[in-house]
C-alpha cells in the first residue's frame, strides 16, 4: 500500500504555522510527514526559513507521524556531526519515527558561510563521506576521520537512539540516484521519472522504499490558484541545473520571470477538480513510490478537507 504524507514548506510558513498544518494533516488522514530544510526560501513572495530542528522537535510533541527531512545537506552549512547529532536526537524525541534524508544542496543555502560552492562531481563526493561520518557516529563510538573533505576530532555522540534513523538520499539526476542505491537506505525525489528510478534500483536500491514529493494548490477557482502557485512556486516548473548554482532568491525571481502561468497550469495540480490532483498523484504511484508527500502552495485551509474526502479516497 503505498503511504500518502503531507510535505511542510518551511519557505511559505513559519514554526508555529507549520505545527498547525501537522495538525491539520494527522487529522486528515496524511499518514506521515516531509519537512524541508533550507536557509533561504527560494523566493522573497514565499518570506520564511525556521531552523527545521526546532521545528522537528515541537512536532516530536504534537504530532504521531514519522517525519522525513527533505532534504538535509551535511556538507558546507552544516558539518556532518552536527548533523548526526540533530538526527539521533529528533529519532530519541520522535520514538524511532525519524527518516534522515539527505541531499547535494543548492548554494542558495549553503553559500551563506562564505566557504566555496563545489561542482556536482564533488558535491556527490561529499555527501557519500558525509554519509559515512554519520553512520560511524550513530554507532555511538568515538571517531576521528581525515577524510578528502572532513575532518573529524575524537566525536561522540552521547544522545542516542535505539536504533539509528534510516538514511535516504536525494536525487534529481543518474548519478545522484545511482549513489542512493548503492549507499543509502531509500530514496528520495520531486518527478516519477522511470529513469531515475532504473538508476536506483540497478546501484543496489531494489527492495528498499522510495519517496517522492509534489506541490498541489487546492482553490475554489482554479484561475486564481494557478496565479497562487505562479507567485509563490515558478521556480518549482523550471528543470534547469541552475537552480543548484543560485545563490539568492532574487536570483531565482529572475529566472522565475521565464515561466508563464500556462507552463504552471500544465505541471502543477491547481484548483478544485479532485481527478486532476488524484491523477497527478497516480502518476507517482505508476512509478513505483511507496510513500508520495503533497505541499498545499499557499493558503491550506480547505486543502485538507479537499483531501481527505474527495483526492485520497481516490487512490485507495
Amino acid at each position: 500500500m503505498t503511504t500518502f504524507g503531507y510535505f511542510l514548506s518551511c519557505e511559505e510558513h513559519g514554526p508555529a504555522e507549520l505545527i498547525r498544518q501537522a495538525r491539520l494533516a494527522e487529522e486528515a488522514g496524511f499518514e506521515a510527514l516531509w519537512i524541508s530544510d533550507h536557509f533561504h526560501p527560494w523566493l522573497d513572495e514565499q518570506g520564511h526559513s525556521p531552523f527545521v530542528w526546532s521545528v522537528i522537535g515541537a512536532l516530536s510533541q504534537t504530532v504521531s507521524l514519522p517525519v522525513t527531512t527533505a532534504a538535509t545537506c551535511p556538507t558546507v552549512r552544516m558539518h556532518p556531526a552536527i548533523v548526526a547529532q540533530a538526527a539521533a536526537t529528533s529519532q530519541v524525541m520522535l520514538d524511532g519515527r525519524f527518516r534522515l534524508g539527505l541531499g547535494s544542496g543548492e548554494a542558495l543555502n549553503e553559500h551563506i558561510t562564505g566557504a566555496p560552492w563545489p561542482p556536482a562531481a564533488e558535491r556527490l563526493e561529499m555527501l557519500e563521506e558525509a554519509v559515512e561520518i554519520i553512520r560511524a557516529l550513530f554507532g555511538g563510538r568515538q571517531i576521528t576521520h581525515r577524510g578528502r573533505h572532513f575532518r573529524v576530532d575524537t566525536a561522540r555522540l552521547y544522545t542516542l537512539p535505539d536504533a539509528p534513523p534510516p538514511i535516504y538520499l536525494s536525487g534529481f539526476g543518474q548519478r545522484a540516484a545511482s549513489l542512493a542505491g548503492r549507499i543509502a537506505d531509500g530514496f528520495m525525489t520531486t518527478k516519477p521519472d522511470p529513469d531515475l528510478v532504473q538508476a536506483f534500483r540497478s546501484a543496489g536500491g531494489h527492495g528498499k522504499p522510495m519517496q517522492a514529493g509534489l506541490k498541489a494548490c487546492w482553490g475554489q477557482d482554479e484561475g486564481q490558484a494557478v496565479k497562487t502557485a505562479h507567485r509563490l512556486s515558478r521556480s518549482d516548473s523550471i528543470e534547469s541545473e541552475a537552480l543548484q548554482i543560485l545563490p539568492s532568491p532574487r536570483h531565482f525571481d529572475q529566472i522565475g520571470r521565464l515561466v508563464t502561468e500556462d507552463m504552471v497550469r500544465e505541471n502543477v495540480p491547481c484548483g478544485p477538480d479532485p481527478e486532476r490532483h488524484a491523477a497527478a498523484i497516480r502518476a507517482y504511484v505508476e512509478a513505483g513510490f511507496d510513500e508520495i508527500y503533497i505541499n498545499q502552495i499557499g493558503e491550506p485551509d480547505g486543502f485538507f478537507e479537499f483531501y481527505r474526502d474527495q483526492v485520497l479516497p481516490r487512490l485507495q
